[in-house]
């Protein structure tokens, strides 16, 4: 086109959380990780967060201030900072209020919605007021930031800074929604009097929906994983929001996650006993060994070892485990847990650890260091989900050469590829209902392959390590969305590995 320019398009990534300042969940993976990779895919990226207390002191030291101004919510005048660091490369900008961000965690205090509004809205006037974080894509996530699409569109839409500005949404978990009391509508957002955003953000006769604001008023939608993006079109997976999804299936696109495939490396990884690779895989039998003796089960390299890290939780199909517990022991299949969670789930497992000794092991605890030993040193990996937008650790788990058994879900579904025996084809095992019958069926027919056909088992893991989950993939799907939402502006350059 005549008008067409070429320069890398500016992206404004907001979240609530990214590794390596917060982090309660996925949502801080992938804030610290995708905007770097969308970086080196060609665009000028920066990403804006708040500025909690709890960030270590080594960043906020480094911290520098940019900017402060007022931000107009309802009948407030609400002081704003923003504080800016590069950290390896990319541009953070913190907003920094203390009377919303100085607390003891993240998330869960009774003004919530007051303050991820806030959040929203300073986002809207920092793009206002500082020349650096005008963008062209705003770029929000989960309902934290999902109030910034409605902002800009009721309160912004006629700012010369704002009036180019494209909104993608990204949903994460459909399942926190931030729904309030009415109350907020007028009292914080200050949306009373604007039909249209009043009667979009109607959840119930009394409460609203900041995500079901940013599912409507944003440009693009996408989520985690393209079988999520079907699923939550179904009353069942979506959460009371499945009628605007299937509304807005033409603007809602799945992108599969990645993982920051520096720190999940076999072949470098210094927390593991010995280092690794697809092309040679001798070292994980130390590893296996190591891990037994670690977590006090029987040093045997002939017994299926299985592994469980994560939160416990429904989610994560753990009735299944524990319905299926004897069965899997009666075998002599080994398994070993790592996460926290739900205290019914916690003590289902101090349990199995104390009736069945040297054949399971569990630790109730979150600790990273030892999840890196427990990927390296299992033979199998299970995560028989009940949802999983996404999921993480099946694609860890094929990093290190341990098979992930999962159930067809979400991003389970896409990346893990089902063994097929008379191919020899496939990254795992799968299962499709939440059955516990099914579920230890699938898990003891991987077992069988492990203790009958080591060629098959080890053909399997040199193909479930070869798997590209790196960001590089994500973030060029992510490029394309951006430009077609501005045709005007040419690909700074080509696609490239990063």
């Amino acid at each position: 086109m005549a008008d067409s320019v070429r320069r890398k398009l500016k992206i404004l990534f907001a979240a609530s959380e990214a590794v390596p300042f917060a982090k309660t969940g996925g949502l801080g993976d992938v804030a610290g990780s995708l905007p770097r990779a969308l970086k080196h895919a060609g665009a000028k990226v920066a990403v804006i967060m708040p500025k909690y207390s709890t960030i270590p002191a080594e960043f906020q030291d480094q911290m520098k201030h940019v900017a402060d101004f007022y931000v107009p919510l309802s009948w407030r005048s609400v002081y704003c900072g923003i504080e800016k660091l590069t950290y390896r490369g990319l541009d953070f900008y913190f907003v920094d209020n203390e009377a919303y961000f100085k607390r003891d965690g993240l998330y869960g205090y009774f003004d919530d919605g007051e303050r991820f509004a806030f959040f929203s809205k300073a986002i809207c006037e920092a793009i206002v007021k500082v020349p650096e974080l005008q963008c062209d894509v705003l770029h929000c996530n989960d309902w934290q930031t999902a109030m910034a699409p409605v902002f800009i569109r009721e309160f912004y839409n006629q700012i010369p800074a704002c009036q180019n500005v494209k909104t993608i949404f990204t949903v994460h978990n459909v399942k926190f929604q931030g729904q309030f009391s009415d109350n907020v509508l007028n009292d914080v957002l200050g949306l009373a009097d604007v039909p249209a955003a009043r009667d979009q953000l109607y959840c119930a006769p009394q409460a609203i929906n900041y995500m079901k604001g940013a599912l409507l008023y944003s440009d693009m939608i996408t989520t985690v994983s393209p079988s999520y993006a079907n699923e939550l079109q179904m009353p069942f997976y979506g959460e009371g929001l499945d009628g605007i999804f299937r509304r807005r299936a033409g603007q809602l696109r799945g992108i599969l996650n990645g993982i920051d495939t520096t720190e999940w490396n076999p072949k470098t990884d210094p927390l593991i006993a010995q280092n690794y690779s697809a092309d040679d895989l001798e070292g994980k039998a130390e590893d296996k060994r190591a891990i037994q003796e670690e977590m006090g089960l029987a040093q045997d390299p002939t017994r299926p070892l299985v592994a469980m890290v994560g939160r416990l939780t429904k989610q994560k199909g753990l009735d299944l485990v524990r319905y299926s517990m004897n069965a899997i022991m009666a075998r002599g299949v080994q398994v070993m847990v790592l996460g926290t969670g739900d205290k019914d789930y916690e003590d289902s497992f101090k349990y199995f650890d104390w009736k069945y000794g040297n054949q399971m092991s569990a630790k109730i605890a979150f600790d990273g260091k030892l999840a890196h030993r427990m990927y390296a040193g299992a033979d199998l990996f299970l995560m028989p989900s009940e949802f999983e937008p996404c999921g993480l650790s099946q694609m860890i788990s094929m990093r290190y050469g341990t098979l992930p058994v999962v159930r067809e879900t979400g991003g389970l579904q896409d990346s893990v590829q089902a063994y097929n025996q008379f191919t020899g084809e496939g990254t795992g095992f799968r299962f499709a209902n939440m059955n516990a019958d099914e579920m230890a069926s699938c898990l003891l027919n991987a077992c069988e392959v492990f203790w009958t056909n080591q060629e098959a088992w080890h053909q399997l893991q040199v193909q479930a390590m070869n798997e590209d989950f790196s960001w590089r993939r994500a973030a060029n799907e992510y490029m394309d969305i951006y430009h077609s939402l501005h045709p005007e502006v040419i690909r700074y350059n080509k696609r490239r590995d990063i």
